[in-house]
């Protein structure tokens, strides 16, 4: 059947089994929504306020479901704007489809109105991307863009569709879901090496990344920890993927994570990391990394074998798949030793982290743990997701929705509503008055589609993590990072339609926590909390495990009882 180019392109999106999509309209996508109208019972549109929310909602989206995320915006702006969510998944290895308009093909390259050559602007932010200038190969252009985002190592795929394209007839021959590409295994003689390696091993320790989420291979990596009677950690990207509960989970290792699950690091004698890439976030300074221990690799991007940190063995290969045959050959070890080592480790931490008095972004961050049940949670970037990370439980695998690569301010509005779109249950936004004046007015997006959102703000007047460094290593020298004019975060809620409630108190917490989980609107609770509250532990700049703060140093906390005087 002859269809116009806009109609092949929802024609290939019901073939993807895309249901939903996010966007905003202009003009030289006229035509494609014209087309998605047309198919208005079989693909569910979601205007967000802004492209760059739209963006962060099919992220959200993706990450949440596991299907590709589908974003649609039109030339010039709209499309730039969807750049920072784009680069947003492409750190964060999701995948996502983006779908701009451009000017007709006879007018690219002569600086019309709204032209922009954004297929140049992402070629480093994206996995793939390409023009169309020929109707013919639009369908099989959009089904491999499918192909390519969600193979592999996902990621996003941009196809800029210029205006005439989309308005030109061609004949739509249909076709089923574009298929993944063929997935790479682990070399036989490499799994046998790392066998030999983990079954002699005395003080193993085992590193989730984010590729354990996306290859669903948390379930696996939990039967793991237990055969080989070890200690777990994450990175900020693999957190969920073993229950926070689980008595080996040691929590998130990095710039801000746990105190035992650095130590444990350190100390181990394997190391198996898996679907992680040694980010300077994730392991401090290189060469003092885990010196005593072999390191075994697993990722499904060869380019991340070796490319930070030298190790004894790289396995380039399908995560779930090594998981599984590494499973078939280990016995079952125990480590008494060790876990007596492990549980030391924890009971240090315990003592030596300082006590938290007051209304405290910890003590609010663990009881809304333990209110959220199968919740989903999303953050935005700075000192409340460092609180959540190391303080909720996670339970879910996959439940963890963060911007750890790009560490993106106002991702988390956007996508707390992908992930309540998609998967229809309750979503929790936990957030700074900092990101959330980047991002609130998609709280228009959330009461418009009646989502099941909590939004927890903690509100300390301030860019908290920023000024955190600027107390400890500027002098407080506090350039830039205070909000200055206040605003009334729970009358701005209700003015969108949403409820908005202010909780000073745990007591006042568990009320709002509780109106919260029975309301049918999205609802705002506003936390005030201490601007002087930093996160802790931390490795500062460069610094070694060993040189790890688990409080403010002496001189700051004396000055703050100063001001406080």
């Amino acid at each position: 059947m002859r269809l116009t180019g806009a109609q092949i392109v929802t024609q290939v999106l019901l073939e993807q089994g895309c249901d939903t999509v996010f966007g905003y309209p202009g003009g030289q996508v006229l035509a494609l929504y014209d087309a998605l109208y047309q198919k208005r019972r079989q693909i569910r549109h979601i205007r967000t306020a802004h492209e760059q929310g739209a963006a962060h909602a099919a992220d959200g989206y993706a990450r949440a479901t596991g299907k590709p995320g589908v974003v649609i915006a039109t030339s010039g702006p709209g499309a730039t704007n969807l750049v920072t969510g784009i680069a947003t998944a492409y750190l964060d290895s999701v995948p996502m489809v983006a779908i701009t308009g451009n000017v007709p093909c006879d007018r690219i390259g002569l600086d019309c109105f709204q032209e922009v050559d954004i297929t140049g602007i992402t070629i480093p932010i994206t996995k793939h991307n390409f023009m169309v200038k020929d109707i013919r190969r639009l369908a099989d252009t959009l089904r491999e863009a499918f192909t390519i985002a969600k193979s592999g190592r996902p990621g996003p795929v941009l196809v800029d569709i210029p205006s005439d394209i989309q308005k030109t007839r061609w004949e739509y021959t249909p076709a089923g879901e574009a298929p993944m590409l063929p997935t790479k295994h682990a070399a036989a003689e490499q799994m046998e090496e790392a066998v030999r390696q983990l079954t002699a091993a005395q003080r193993p320790y085992i590193s989730c990344g984010g590729g354990v989420i996306r290859a669903k291979a948390a379930p696996l990596v939990q039967e793991l920890a237990r055969r080989l009677d070890c200690g777990v950690g994450a990175t900020l990207m693999g957190l969920s993927a073993m229950p926070g509960e689980d008595p080996r989970f040691l929590g998130m290792q990095g710039l801000h994570g746990h105190y035992a699950a650095a130590m444990a690091q350190r100390e181990a004698d394997l190391i198996l990391v898996a679907g992680a890439r040694f980010s300077d976030r994730a392991v401090g300074e290189h060469a003092n990394f885990a010196p005593d221990a072999k390191i075994l690799h697993i990722d499904i991007d060869a380019a991340e074998l070796e490319k930070t940190m030298p190790v004894y063995l790289g396995i380039e290969g399908d995560i779930r798949d090594a998981l599984e045959r590494l499973l078939e050959r280990i016995p079952r070890q125990s480590h008494p030793a060790w876990q007596q080592r492990l549980a030391q480790l924890k009971q240090q931490e315990a003592e030596q982290m300082p006590t938290q008095e007051g209304f405290h972004p910890a003590g609010i961050i663990r009881m809304l743990s333990d209110r959220a049940g199968d919740a989903y949670i999303a953050t935005d970037v700075g000192e409340h997701q460092m609180w959540t990370a190391q303080h909720f439980s996670f339970r879910t695998p996959g439940s963890f929705l963060t911007s750890g690569g790009l560490g993106t301010m106002g991702f988390g509005m956007g996508a707390a509503i992908g992930a309540a779109i998609g998967t229809g249950k309750p979503t929790i936004l936990i957030t700074g008055d900092g990101s959330f004046r980047m991002n609130f007015n998609e709280l228009a997006t959330a009461v418009e589609q009646k989502l099941p959102l909590t939004i927890l703000l903690l509100e300390n007047h301030t860019l908290g993590m920023v000024r955190q460094s600027q107390t400890l290593y500027y002098k407080r020298r506090y350039a830039a990072t205070d909000l200055g004019c206040s605003i009334d975060y729970p009358a701005l809620a209700e003015a969108c339609g949403a409820v908005g409630l202010r909780a000073e108190s745990y007591a006042q917490l568990d009320q709002a926590l509780t109106r919260a989980a029975h309301s049918k609107k999205p609802v705002l609770i506003l936390c005030p909390v201490d601007p002087e509250q930093m996160v802790f532990p931390m490795l500062p700049p460069g610094g070694r495990v060993e040189d790890m703060l688990l409080a403010a140093p002496e001189s700051a906390q004396k000055h703050h009882r100063k001001e406080k005087a």
